[in-house]
Parts: structure tokens; sequence; C-alpha cells
């Protein structure tokens, strides 16, 4: 019986050993700091317009309640979440010529 337990033990251990690695790249996934989009410019940008410049909200981090201009790609709409790497930039204004 004891061997048996032993075993269920040592079973027990792997599974936790082989979640943690998991849970870890899910962690460096969620790097960066949160905010809510507020306002999506008119302009685009890019070779084929594909940018957008938005103004979000900080949530998270030092720079919490500050809005920045930022540009992002893809489909987004006021209100969407979206992690940012660091808060420090902000985007300069997308000029016609």
């Amino acid at each position: 019986m004891e061997q048996s337990e032993q075993k269920a033990q040592k079973s027990k251990e792997q599974k936790h050993a082989e979640e943690a690695p998991a849970s870890q790249k899910q962690q460096q996934q969620l790097e960066g700091y949160l905010a809510e989009i507020v306002e999506i410019a008119p302009v685009r940008t890019g070779i084929y317009g594909e940018i957008k410049q938005i103004m979000c909200k900080i949530l998270e981090g030092p720079d919490k309640g500050r809005v920045i201009k930022r540009n992002v790609v893809g489909f987004v709409t006021v209100g969407d979440m979206i992690r940012l790497p660091d808060t420090s930039r902000e985007a300069r204004a997308i000029k016609a010529r």
C-alpha cells in the first residue's frame, strides 16, 4: 500500500511541476499595463491605412489615470481593453502632407 501511495504522490508532484511552466508562460503573455480605449481618431495612417490613432486611459501602473495617444493595428472599438508594453511613449499627431 505504501508504494502505491508514494507513486500517487510522485505523479501529483509531476503534474504540479508540469503546470508551473504553463502558468509562467501565461504570466509572460500578460506583461505590460492595462489600458482602456477612450477615443479613436478618424485619421488613419500606414501604407494601406491600417494604423489607427487612439486615445487610451492607463488603468494600471505608475501612470494610472493618464490618457495617452497610441497607434494600433487591427480592429478596435471604444471601450476595448488593451495591454501596453510601456506607458512612457506617446504617438505624435498624424500630419497630412
